[in-house]
């Protein structure tokens, strides 16, 4: 049968497992999915060709965890610490300026940031997650959304159970939609009582919806929950029987043998978000332990009101340099694995690892196309290498989620740039003036 597209590139990267480049490759796409992978002699029909002659294919960026819409609190409140940044300039710029408009029209100031840079799917855990969603289905993006949960009070919601609900209905509401996941997004275990904990465990399983929880990201709560429970964070949730593969655990910043040891007995994935806990001196996840024990890792930007960009191949680069750091060892994490940190790994955290994240016949055609011949990648010896510890992000030429082109040489197909620019100056006017 005639292929929709086919596209004709210098190398590809599958990220099937083998971590090898294939050079002089074609991969066709019909009805938004990988129908084949052929050498580029193969005379299949498709009703367009696209040649790109030296960019190299791959699958796209899976941003396993952040908050979307706080890209309009960029670089509003930087250089301070965690506690101070959240209790004295995030919390009460939410409480003031949060609402569904705001959701939407930072939503898409972050959808565009993304797809600029290779990023095909994000994970979102934010207030008025409906008008996220939308927006991301509009603007054609795969999108994984953890509806925020929390015992107290907030604009969205006044305790876990109205939380609870609201996910329920979203999830009836969207289930239906195919570049949308409806996930559970208890807060964290300070935020989150047991109760509500158990009752998340037992929806996700009934329903079969991944979950996601912001875990160990500082000292002072790990020692918290010891003082206050006699127990690490860890094994609190473990002991709830919250933890398994469905369950998503990001940052991780404070973590011994023992949190490891669950993380493997549960199967449960770690989201690292480098930048970001440098950025709030969270501290320094170990991430290269964490692989060699067969955790399932993913990355993440966080928002970029702690970040402040939302690039995942500049995570990438960080993640692969800082975890040689923390393990004093240049060979910890190298190019391959943060790769697959940044797109299979990502998309097993987050349960969608069948759908997305790697070239596989059968999956979505999720994909980007990075041009490796401009002067910031000459010589170029390895192509792993150059796309981790270059800046390979800004040739990123085309993207397309589900098929479908979202951007072509570099500029947005579906999303008006220069109104979502002037949109974001205009709330920033407005947070300004208060």
């Amino acid at each position: 049968m005639t292929a929709d597209l086919r596209i004709n590139a210098r190398w590809l990267i599958s990220m099937q497992g083998d971590r090898s480049v294939q050079e002089q490759v074609s991969v066709y796409v019909k009805d938004g999915k990988i129908d084949a992978i052929e050498p580029q002699d193969c005379q299949r029909e498709a009703s367009d060709t696209l040649d790109l002659g030296n960019h190299v294919l791959m699958p796209g960026y899976v941003n396993a965890h952040g908050h979307a819409a706080m890209s309009l609190f960029r670089g509003m409140a930087d250089d301070l610490a965690l506690m101070t940044w959240l209790q004295e300039h995030i919390w009460p710029a939410e409480g003031k300026w949060v609402n569904p408009e705001f959701v939407s029209d930072g939503t898409r100031l972050a959808v565009a940031e993304m797809l600029k840079s290779g990023t095909t799917t994000f994970a979102d855990m934010y207030f008025f997650p409906q008008d996220a969603i939308q927006a991301s289905v509009d603007a054609g993006i795969r999108h994984v959304s953890f509806t925020p949960i929390l015992d107290f009070p907030t604009n969205f919601g006044a305790n876990a159970d109205e939380y609870i609900k609201k996910a329920l209905r979203l999830h009836d509401h969207f289930g239906n939609e195919p570049l949308v996941t409806l996930g559970l997004g208890p807060h964290a275990p300070y935020t989150v009582s047991d109760g509500p904990l158990r009752q998340i465990r037992v929806i996700a399983d009934e329903k079969q919806m991944p979950v996601q929880i912001h875990l160990h990201e500082t000292a002072f709560e790990v020692q918290d929950s010891i003082d206050k429970l006699g127990k690490r964070p860890t094994q609190r949730l473990q002991d709830l029987g919250f933890l398994n593969e469905r369950v998503s655990c990001v940052h991780m910043t404070q973590i011994d043998d023992s949190d490891i040891r669950i993380l493997q007995d549960s199967g449960t994935s770690v989201v690292h978000c480098p930048e970001s806990n440098l950025k709030l001196a969270s501290g320094f996840s170990p991430i290269a332990k964490m692989a060699a024990a067969g955790v399932n890792i993913g990355l993440g930007t966080d928002g970029a009101a702690s970040n402040n960009d939302l690039n995942l191949q500049g995570e990438m680069k960080t993640a692969a340099m800082l975890a040689k750091a923390v393990a004093s060892d240049a060979s910890a994490l190298p190019a391959w694995q943060a790769l697959e940190m940044a797109t299979i790994g990502s998309a097993r955290a987050l349960g969608i690892g069948a759908q997305t994240g790697s070239i596989d016949v059968g999956k979505w055609a999720d994909l980007q196309a990075i041009d490796l011949s401009n002067m910031p990648q000459q010589p170029l010896f390895d192509v792993a290498s150059q796309l981790v510890y270059t800046d390979s992000s800004r040739y990123t030429d085309f993207v397309w989620v589900a098929g479908k082109c979202l951007l072509a040489n570099g500029q947005l197909t579906e999303l008006d740039e220069a109104s979502i620019t002037a949109n974001a100056k205009h709330w920033a006017t407005r947070i300004q003036q208060g």
